[in-house]
């Protein structure tokens, strides 16, 4: 990222910040434009470039009030109610089916021993992110806001295996969940380690709409084990493969949205950036 996009990414981070923090005061553009020093004009162009809609559109995706709708909606619970429309919906992104194939359990204990890993870094609307793959599919992806620093943990994660800096056509692939456009989206492998419980975990995550949320509770009740809320959000947070694997849609019972390993902004940011998307699909 050059050093004018990390600008304007940090204005709009600031700018959602603001909206998060402010949103029981509806503030209007020029209240915002003015919190992040950017005229009205060319902020309201540069988050509808970003967002794909207004910035008065992307308050009202995330604001507390919204996520708590979503919750109540139906009488029932979010997540049943996602599985039940949301994957026969015509949105682009449910036209994605992502298949997990986990690893040996030989290849967990040796820690990635004669594995074979391409990595490269790339750009997306939430800032740059490292992403790693072996013959079988995605194995990783975390946002890198130092990349020294990412290559390290991908290297502590696979210890013991081999690394090319390449940017192989399963990335490309991948990669393009971050476009407008989810025509161009194929079927995405990921290559998962982890423990049964983490698998099952992580599995339930895919089936997460985009544009929907659920809580940790509910996806423990999904496992028939409707106190294993904790377990769960400790499965959600050593999930591998930021992004593709949704774990920013989970959050808390009471509608607020919760941490994320990758800031709690980027996370309000990537709910609302979805549910712009579904919003503008439905238009079209």
């Amino acid at each position: 990222m050059n050093e004018q996009d990390q600008i304007n990414f940090n204005r709009i981070a600031d700018a959602i910040d603001y909206m998060q923090q402010n949103f029981k005061s509806q503030p209007d553009l020029n209240e915002v434009a003015e919190k992040v020093n950017i005229s009205p004009f060319h902020f309201q162009r540069m988050f509808t470039e970003w967002a794909g809609t207004s910035p008065k559109k992307f308050l009202q995706y995330i604001s507390v009030t919204h996520a708590k709708q979503m919750l109540k909606r139906n009488n029932a619970t979010l997540f049943d109610t996602a599985l039940e429309t949301g994957l026969s919906g015509t949105g682009r992104l449910h036209d994605l089916f992502v298949k997990i194939e986990g690893m040996t359990p030989g290849e967990y204990k040796n820690g990635g021993e004669n594995l074979a890993i391409n990595y490269s870094f790339a750009e997306t609307p939430f800032g740059t992110i490292i992403i790693a793959s072996t013959s079988k599919g995605i194995c990783y992806t975390a946002f890198a806001d130092n990349e020294n620093e990412a290559f390290v943990t991908l290297t502590k994660y696979f210890p013991n295996a081999r690394f090319h800096q390449f940017n192989d056509l399963m990335q490309q692939n991948a990669l393009n969940i971050f476009k407008h456009d989810w025509h161009e989206l194929d079927e995405v492998k990921l290559h998962l380690k982890g423990t049964p419980f983490q698998l099952k975990v992580w599995e339930i995550l895919l089936k997460i709409p985009v544009g929907n949320v659920t809580t940790y509770g509910e996806i423990a009740k999904r496992l028939d084990n409707p106190k294993a809320s904790r377990a769960v959000g400790s499965a959600v947070g050593d999930n591998p493969v930021a992004f593709l694997i949704p774990c920013h849609r989970v959050i808390q019972s009471t509608g607020i949205l919760g941490q994320y390993h990758w800031g709690s902004i980027r996370k309000t940011a990537m709910i609302g950036w979805e549910a712009a998307q579904v919003s503008l699909d439905k238009m079209f």
